[in-house]
């Protein structure tokens, strides 16, 4: 069977491994209170009832925008994981807005194969490493 991230090539620990699921788990729920507190609220000052959808929409904004030209979000950068193209490089804008799409729709994230990949890292080939 193997460790998550052998048949693509990735070591079993360290930098470039699979980020374990805690990882990201910890990371987007720190994406989604800076997107839906902090700023929807916070910034944007909308009532509670609009801060889901606002919120939804700062998320998505700053996901495309951080891990298209960074890698990561500030969530990923605390937990120490980027997003990566299959062979290691920085995935490309299209990339970047199918993986930001699917994980909205939060079901494609939530189903995973043996390298610990969600259907929105399937769909847009990419992968979630460790720093």
């Amino acid at each position: 069977m193997g460790y998550p991230g052998e048949r693509l090539g990735l070591p079993r620990e360290g930098s470039g491994a699979v980020a374990g699921f805690g990882r990201r788990i910890g990371a987007i729920l720190v994406d989604w209170l800076i997107s839906t507190w902090a700023i929807a609220q916070g910034v944007f000052q909308v009532s509670t009832q609009d801060a889901s959808w606002v919120g939804m929409a700062v998320f998505a904004g700053a996901y495309v925008l951080l891990v298209g030209t960074l890698g990561m979000t500030l969530g990923m950068r605390l937990f120490r994981i980027r997003i990566a193209a299959l062979d290691g490089s920085q995935p490309n804008l299209l990339s970047v807005l199918v993986r930001t799409f699917l994980l909205c729709l939060a079901v494609p994230a939530l189903i995973w194969d043996r390298d610990q990949r969600g259907l929105h890292d399937r769909a847009a080939g990419t992968v979630a490493v460790r720093l």
